[in-house]
């Protein structure tokens, strides 16, 4: 039989510390100010406007690097 005083073994350490890890997790979680559904939907709109206007500029200075690259080696 295991002896109160005696120190914890390391599973149970380990488990320990899983709880305080999730329980510390969790009340962190609490504190966190959750968008609403219409600010979520609006900043994932954004997120998408960006997006498109990023792949629109990058692709257009790839194609205009490629054409570049391509009149000065002459392939």
């Amino acid at each position: 039989m295991a002896d109160k005083t005696s120190k914890p073994n390391r599973f149970q350490r380990i488990g320990q510390g899983i709880q305080q890890f999730l329980k510390e997790t969790i009340g962190e979680l609490r504190k966190v100010s959750w968008p609403t559904r219409s600010e979520a939907w609006d900043l994932t709109k954004v997120v998408l406007i960006v997006l498109v206007a990023m792949t629109i500029f990058l692709g257009t200075l790839d194609l205009a690097y490629s054409q570049l690259f391509n009149l000065i080696l002459g392939a």
